[in-house]
This record gives C-alpha cells, structure tokens and sequence, in this order.
C-alpha cells in the first residue's frame, strides 16, 4: 500500500503499472481510494450517496435534520482558506452583475493578501459573492482611498438576491430630476438650459458626464433615376439618346397619322356605313 497526493487528472492505474515495470516484477492495481479532494477528507467532509439517502429518510420518518445538515454542506466550505474581502450590502448586487470591486464598497480585509492572488469577495453575513483575482496588496488598501481592488474570476452568487443599489446616490438622484426638467439631456449630459453652476461643477471634475456614443449614419441609398442622372455623358452616349428619341417620335408620328386617317374615313363614307347596316339586316332576316 502507498499514498500519493497529486493533481486532477493523474492516472494512478498507470503509475501503479510504472512501479511494477521499474521493480521487474510487474505491478497492477487491485483498489484505489481516494481519501482527500482539495480541503475535504474522507473523515469530516467526504460522503456517499447512500448517506444522502439515510439523512433524508431520517428526516422524512423522524423529523430530524442533523444528519441532513451534516451531509449536506454550504458553498462557503470549499472557499474557508482564500483570503476574504468583505463589501458592503449595497454593493453586492452590482457585483453580481459584473461591477469591479472598488475601495469605497469594500468594509473589511483580510491580511496578507497579495498581487493577483485567487481571494473570496463575501457579504457582511458571510455570503459568498464571488471568486476575484486581487489587484492590490493589503497594504495599498490601507493607504489609498480609491480604485479596483480585485477584478471578478467567477461571481457565485445569484443576480438579485440583494436588492439594487445602484443610481440611487445623491449625484445621481439630482441628474435625473435635471433630465426630467429638461436641464440636461436624456443622456446626462448638459444642453442650451443646463445652468451654471452645474457647468462649474462639471469643469471642476465633481460630477462626471456621460459619454455619448456617436450613431451610425443611415446609409443613403441612391436610385437608379439619381445614379443616372449624375453620370456623366459621353459623346457615344449622346449620339445613342437621339436615335432613340427619332424612333420613338417615329412611331409617335406613324400612330398618330392612321388614328386621322380612320377619323377621315368614317367621316367621308356614312354610305358605305348604310349599306353595310342593310347587309346585316338581310342576312338576320334570311337566318329566320
């Protein structure tokens, strides 16, 4: 028997066979346990399926749920020995949404934490927020009284479970009422009413200004007509244009003169019309 403490992905069947080949006895593994995973070891935190299924047919019959609870675990178990960062309550669903961690959210701090360190971002009561990758030592927390604590690895927790807290500030309280008095634009940012005093502000750097991302031109779709006629002729092109214009004044001509030339018969011959009215009635009356 022998114990071996090594990474996910180890193949312990090989290594077994490795072992045997290098003693020139041959090796081959007859049971593989595994007594520890990460911080879990087989004797506190380790259980089976089959305990799952004892704890809640405990606590169906009996009512009883210690056995439940000694199986079943919170996520925080996995995370006890990362350092902690603690934020503050109106912080933590900003988070969730994908917000860096900043100085002004943050309550309390672990020591020892280091440059680009894997750390724990937890709520007040010990919740676990999400993994963070820190960007600042414990030591330039202390002295500094802004910028990016930690960039998120991973949030853990679900999108609000905490109510929303952002755009709830005095700053931003005031710029919306100013957008719905038409003070300043629906993007923030200031117009031909905005007063004074908010433009000193602005100028000063107390409030910040919205940036306004700049839409994309509609595209202008020329027709045929307009592409046409801003082409510029050729002589060829000019010489085609009249020999269409003579055919189709040609025809116009041709149309138009047998057009007169059927109103003039009609007009000259109501003899021929008459006996043609007689020719009919004579045959109508030859049919009955």
């Amino acid at each position: 028997n022998f114990w071996v403490s090594c990474e996910a992905g180890t193949y312990i069947r090989t290594l077994c066979k490795h072992i045997g080949l290098m003693l020139g006895s041959g090796g081959q593994m007859l049971e593989l346990r595994r007594v520890r995973s990460g911080i879990q070891n087989e004797k506190e935190q380790l259980y089976t399926l089959h305990d799952i299924l004892d704890a809640m047919w405990l606590f169906k019959n009996h009512n009883d749920e210690s056995y439940l609870r000694r199986v079943i675990q919170p996520l925080e178990a996995l995370l006890v020995t990362h350092k902690r960062v603690v934020v503050k309550d109106s912080a933590v669903n900003a988070i969730c949404y994908g917000a860096k961690i900043m100085i002004p959210g943050v309550l309390r701090y672990e020591d020892g934490i280091e440059l680009n360190e894997e750390i724990v971002v937890i709520t007040t009561k010990g919740e676990a927020i999400a993994l963070a990758i820190a960007q600042m030592t414990t030591a330039t927390m202390c002295t500094i009284d802004h910028g990016v604590v930690a960039k998120i690895k991973r949030v853990v927790m679900e999108r609000d479970t905490y109510p929303r807290k952002w755009g709830l500030g005095a700053t931003a309280s005031y710029k919306k009422k100013m957008i719905q008095e038409g003070l300043l634009d629906k993007y923030g940012n200031p117009n031909e009413k905005t007063p004074g005093s908010y433009l000193q502000m602005l100028q000063a750097g107390h409030i910040k200004s919205e940036p306004v991302t700049p839409r994309s031109a509609s595209p202008v779709i020329k027709t045929e007509d307009e592409a046409t006629l801003k082409r510029p002729k050729s002589p060829a092109s000019d010489d085609e244009d009249k020999k269409k214009h003579k055919h189709k004044k040609h025809k116009h001509d041709k149309h138009s003169s047998e057009a007169v030339g059927e109103e003039l018969e009609e007009v000259a011959s109501p003899e021929k019309k008459k006996k043609k009215k007689k020719k009919k009635e004579k045959e109508l009356t030859t049919e009955d």
